[in-house]
């Protein structure tokens, strides 16, 4: 079947729906028409939500998802900072993007360190996604922080800090619906639809560099490898056609990062990072990116790793946080929020932890409130796990594997069911994988 041509002079919402079911190209001029239309609520919910499952079922042309980015980025405005100086200099703008993992919480080290390492990173954050947190949820469990500030506040900010984390607002507004739309309606794991919800923000915001962590595994939400590398690729050369030179490194999400996935507990363990501390793949996966960040904004003769151990990157973190409203002084595990019920797995025998799947513990905490399953649903922000022992850990019968924590009893049940089948206990360790598995770019 053939797409709907641009020369169409009229365009509904059922005609766009009924040839992207049916396998047909969509036209610029309907992409066009349908982006501006629910921005503006002239198509309804309904409607986008069947055009979106339509898409996650038959898929786009590379020259449909261009269209669809550059659509959601004309949707709303974007930003310019390149007349911004320091010392007299223009800054060196640079950003990253995730594509969404479970135990992720590596922005909140990462930012700092690169703030730390002279580098200006405007990041335009998310919140959770399906079975995946977001940087956002996560950053506002600190007391009195807030994402949403002016666009004068973020140019100040990327002046006199080096960063500001913020909510989109008005860049690709279409995209901020879309969304929420998906989270809630089972079209997360598409690649047109990842592809063009970060490229149209990450372009809209400003940053003059791109660097993309690019999820491989059980815990993606791309099935493959291969379907992980084409959207790496297709997402990089979105970035070179609309002149933000994109880097990505594939990382493995087999298993969750570090030893917490949740809210407020992930900036706990970020806070052990920024300490010069924390779980090793957390640390690991923060400086590679950092490493990635600075040669991409042409910062020469930098080491990420030195913030985390003289505590400049700490001192930049506090910074930033006191700047968005937030209380520093309640930066500590004994005053972030911790759900105030819980339920431990424990051991049924000794031997070595064997894997855990990512998924079924980013589902598990989504169930205990880490996560929304309507837009707009306030998140736990004390909703969360720890993970105290990662695979190839020596396992004691009866010591706790897994604490869930919930502000709402009744999910303890639910969330612990996710776990069933999901880890082992074994005599030998599991296969080693790589954390980075790749890198690609231009």
């Amino acid at each position: 079947m053939t797409g709907l041509t641009s020369g169409m002079s009229h365009l509904d919402a059922p005609t766009v729906i009924r040839t992207k079911r049916d396998g047909g190209v969509l036209s610029d001029a309907a992409i066009d028409w349908v982006i501006d239309g629910y921005t503006h609520g002239r198509v309804a919910d309904a409607q986008m939500s069947a055009l979106l499952m339509a898409i996650f079922l038959r898929g786009m042309t590379n020259g449909e998802i261009a269209r669809w980015t550059a659509a959601m980025i004309d949707s709303g405005e974007r930003l310019d900072f390149r007349d911004l100086r320091r010392d007299g200099k223009p800054l060196r703008l640079v950003d990253k993007h995730s594509t969404g993992g479970v135990g992720d919480k590596i922005t909140i080290p990462l930012v700092p360190v690169v703030m730390a390492c002279g580098g200006a990173v405007p990041q335009a954050a998310g919140r959770g996604l399906g079975h995946t947190g977001g940087t956002l949820d996560k950053l506002e469990s600190i007391p009195g922080f807030t994402a949403e500030i002016p666009k004068g506040q973020i140019r100040q900010q990327l002046c006199e800090l080096g960063a500001a984390i913020f909510a989109a607002g008005e860049l690709a507004p279409a995209d901020r619906k879309i969304y929420a739309l998906r989270d809630v309606t089972a079209t997360t794991e598409s690649l047109p639809l990842i592809a063009s919800s970060v490229m149209s923000k990450k372009i809209a915001e400003g940053a003059r560099a791109l660097v993309l962590d690019t999820k491989v595994g059980s815990g993606a939400f791309l099935a493959t490898e291969a379907e992980s590398r084409q959207l790496a690729r297709t997402m990089v050369d979105l970035g070179a056609e609309h002149g933000v030179p994109t880097r990505a490194l594939l990382t493995d999400m087999n298993t969750p990062l570090g030893r917490t996935v949740g809210n407020a507990v992930e900036v706990v363990e970020s806070l052990e990072v920024l300490e010069g501390g924390g779980p090793d793949d957390v640390v690991e996966l923060t400086l590679a990116l950092a490493r990635e960040m600075c040669e991409a904004s042409g910062l020469d003769g930098v080491d990420p790793g030195q913030t985390l151990r003289d505590g400049t990157a700490m001192d930049c973190f506090r910074r930033l946080v006191a700047a968005q409203g937030g209380d520093v002084t309640k930066l500590s595990a004994d005053v972030l929020p911790l759900g105030r019920h819980s339920d431990t797995v424990r051991a049924p025998r000794g031997g070595t932890m064997g894997d855990i799947d990512a998924m079924a513990v980013g589902l598990a905490v989504w169930r205990l409130g880490a996560g929304r399953s309507a837009p707009g649903e306030q998140v736990q922000f004390g909703a969360g796990m720890r993970i105290h022992r990662r695979p190839g850990e020596p396992v004691a019968a009866g010591e706790p594997l897994f604490t869930l924590y919930t502000d709402t009893p009744e999910r303890l049940a639910g969330a612990a069911a996710e776990l069933d089948g999901a880890w082992s206990v074994a005599d030998h360790p599991p296969p080693g994988r790589p954390l980075i598995i790749d890198r690609i770019s231009i």
